[in-house]
């Protein structure tokens, strides 16, 4: 179990508040099944000046998260982004340091771009875009690996999982152009096994020995990536994280279960999460920023209703644990539409796939129920 260093009236007061969210159900701390939430844009939405409510009261989204059964926080990490101030080293440790308030667990996602990384594009941070020796990179990826993690742990706030790159379906540290670009797995692998071990290194130096995850965008690419990885020499990971929406994979839910079946065959050592998914609840529109998530993500049995959105999360969760997978987390529920503005306009562009619903002042939905799933007993 996670150690952390805070004093006792703090921790008082983030357990009574927690108290008083909800009932919690969470499993304990530092055990699977994870179940949770990427909080990663929440200082920035309270910045902005949105409220979460759960009847007609407002509260902390991370304590809310915690109440309903979550007992992780995903948090995304970008190395130098000059156009936001948030998703830096300093918003960071204010993200963690909430979670640990509210009794969440950790996972800190290296992108490794100082940007959006994600199954397309995977774009070198302007830092290193001069380098152009793969072991000097390889150097540079570790150093600031190793560096954010030891910078965390000063502050006792070391993360309990770290990915080594998000969505990393492409060649990491790559340019605009890449995409669809065969894979150099020598120099992947360098830069792979680079950041994994700065994990190890710092957690080597730490209470806390954060687990390394590996993580791709939607299931079907998932199995062959994993067998070029460790035939390259990719071997040393704790976790396998997977993303998976109805907009961009082609597989069923069940097809996508599969999928994690056999990865817990292939990998028996290896814990499979789905680290990304989420639904819409409606196609309405709270600002003038289309949403991302329209009528091309949804699936026949799931309508764009708060019901609907409640119904797949149920059913993803459950297919997921029923086939050795080991935790769930929904990605951004808390993105809501507020007067601040984004690369792409002002408002949010995932606000009808948020937990919270617009037309009724962010009053929380009942799909953030989903961390209560029953989850199934062990096969024997």
């Amino acid at each position: 179990m996670p150690r952390w260093s805070f004093r006792l009236a703090g921790l008082v007061s983030a357990l009574c508040a927690a108290l008083n969210a909800a009932p919690s159900t969470a499993a304990p701390l530092g055990h699977a099944p994870y179940l949770g939430a990427d909080l990663s844009s929440t200082n920035e939405m309270d910045d902005c000046g949105a409220v979460f409510r759960q009847n007609g009261k407002a509260y902390d989204l991370f304590t809310l998260v915690r109440g309903h059964g979550g007992n992780l926080a995903r948090i995304r990490i970008w190395n130098d982004p000059d156009w936001t101030r948030y998703s830096n080293l300093a918003d960071v440790k204010k993200s963690i340091r909430r979670a640990r308030a509210a009794h969440l667990l950790v996972l800190l996602d290296f992108h490794y771009s100082d940007t959006w990384a994600d199954g397309d594009k995977q774009i070198i941070p302007k830092a290193w875009a001069g380098i152009k020796d793969d072991q000097a990179l390889a150097d540079a990826l570790y150093r600031f690996t190793f560096d954010t993690l030891m910078a965390l742990d000063a502050e006792g706030l070391m993360p309990d999982q770290v990915q080594v790159g998000n969505e990393i379906n492409q060649e990491l540290l790559g340019q605009a152009d890449w995409r669809g670009r065969p894979i150099n797995w020598k120099r992947n692998a360098l830069l792979l096994n680079a950041g994994i071990k700065a994990v190890r290194d710092a957690g080597a130096r730490s209470v806390i020995k954060p687990k390394v995850m590996l993580h791709i965008a939607q299931p079907e690419n998932v199995e062959p990536w994993f067998k070029a990885a460790t035939a390259a020499g990719v071997t040393d990971f704790d976790m396998i994280g997977i993303s998976y929406y109805a907009k961009w994979s082609k597989y069923s839910m069940s097809e996508m279960g599969a999928t994690i079946k056999r990865l817990t065959l292939a990998y028996p050592k290896t814990e499979v999460v789905l680290v990304e998914t989420a639904y819409p609840w409606t196609t309405d529109y709270a600002d003038p920023l289309g949403n991302v998530l329209g009528e091309d993500a949804l699936m026949k049995a799931y309508p764009a209703t708060p019901l609907g959105q409640k119904q797949y999360m149920t059913d993803v969760t459950r297919t997921v644990l029923e086939n050795g997978g080991v935790g769930i987390v929904y990605w951004e529920p808390g993105w809501v539409s507020t007067r601040c503005k984004t690369p792409w306009g002002v408002g949010s562009s995932w606000e009808n796939a948020t937990f919270f619903d617009f037309h009724r002042d962010n009053e929380v939905l009942p799909a953030i129920d989903f961390m209560r799933t029953p989850v199934p007993p062990a096969a024997p």
